[in-house]
């Protein structure tokens, strides 16, 4: 009977070789594991990135509270909701506000963008006001204001032309981003181009300094109206508080974690039909159902471990390549979501190796030495 350590030295050295032998199998199952890493770690932090950088650049805004139609959404995009612009006027003279900011939310499918029509004054009254890299504010119907990401990701400059709702603007300045969108054109030309002459999607409202009490005033003025805190709507906005998108995230973890179940589900299946006769010998040699199991987790354990680390290697390549290529697109890995996804990993490639792995271990010496 084999000794305890040279046992072990014999497990390991198995391990190692049949991972070798089989080099495009394990290779296969190395990439569907660390598939799984990558997605749930890109496509969750590409959501929680996106929700996470929106919300900066609307609380970057200055504004204290934000007053919307009675069915607006907080997805500004999937909002067509519309109120009168003369309701401004009424919110400027209520009690606690300071001042109140018109915009017009026009989306052009073609990139994608969301843009604000404004009314510049008092849009840039609500803080500090628009920080310029370079140009001015637009003179014209037919001038844009852009921010420094759009600006960079898509090679403009002052002077260019760029194609927006199927009308070409020329580019007046380039802003510090954080101010809401990264496109801000004049509020008329907004609303000849939507076709909602003196409508308004929502109001920035900066209040005297006491914000609920501004709040229950605008609320009395128009009370079937949406009238949110800043503080507010930046908690609505995370990936954790939408049930929308839950769905979506637990499809994704279980994609995930499918992928890893069936391709090690498949590779063990496929080990313990090769290696019959290894097991039928090693359980001669006195190797418990334990040692066997341990065998068989061990290479499970390999194979994922080398996966989450080409995931790891994967996910954080793409997200820097992003940074250069497409800097409107923010990806958001937490330290907490990359222990989720690890942990998601071992769980699917350890769930998957159970069943292989107790059949092997039941296996009776005598037929799995004669077996063919």
């Amino acid at each position: 009977m084999a000794t305890p350590a040279r046992f072990r030295s014999t497990v390991s050295s198995l391990i190692w070789a049949n991972i070798w032998s089989r080099p495009i199998r394990t290779l296969l199952s190395v990439s569907a594991v660390a598939r799984q890493v990558f997605l749930v770690l890109f496509v969750i932090g590409l959501t929680s990135g996106i929700l996470s950088e929106w919300g900066k650049r609307v609380e970057g805004i200055g504004a204290d509270l934000l007053v919307q139609p009675p069915n607006a959404s907080i997805f500004f995009a999937l909002s067509n909701a519309l109120m009168p612009e003369q309701s401004g006027k009424s919110l400027l003279g209520a009690p606690g506000v300071a001042g109140v900011a018109p915009v017009l939310l026009v989306f052009d499918a073609s990139g994608i963008d969301l843009i604000y029509g404004i009314d510049y004054t008092s849009f840039n009254g609500l803080s500090s006001g628009f920080l310029y890299h370079e140009g001015r504010p637009f003179g014209s119907s037919t001038e844009v204001i852009i921010d420094d990401v759009k600006a960079k990701s898509r090679r403009l400059r002052v002077g260019g032309k760029v194609t927006l709702l199927g009308n070409t603007f020329t580019v007046s300045g380039i802003v510090e981003h954080g101010k809401g969108a990264r496109y801000f054109i004049p509020i008329r030309t907004a609303q000849e181009i939507a076709g909602a002459e003196n409508r308004v999607s929502m109001f920035y409202v900066r209040s005297t300094g006491d914000v609920e009490s501004a709040r229950r005033s605008i609320l009395t003025l128009l009370p079937k109206h949406q009238v949110r805190s800043m503080k507010e709507l930046l908690t609505l906005m995370s990936s954790s508080n939408l049930p929308a998108l839950k769905p979506f995230t637990r499809s994704m973890i279980g994609l995930g974690i499918l992928i890893s179940f069936l391709v090690i589900f498949l590779t063990m299946h496929t080990v313990v039909i090769e290696r019959t006769r290894e097991i039928g010998i090693l359980k001669a040699l006195g190797a418990s159902r334990r040692e066997i199991l341990g065998l068989l987790a061990k290479e499970t354990l390999v194979i994922a471990l080398a996966g989450i680390l080409l995931g790891l290697v994967a996910t954080f390549g793409v997200q820097s390549a992003l940074r250069v290529l497409q800097p409107t697109l923010s990806v958001l890995i937490t330290l907490s979501l990359v222990f989720r996804a690890i942990g998601l990993a071992l769980f699917g490639a350890l769930l998957g190796m159970i069943y292989p792995a107790l059949r092997a271990a039941g296996f009776d010496p005598i037929r799995a030495l004669s077996y063919e």
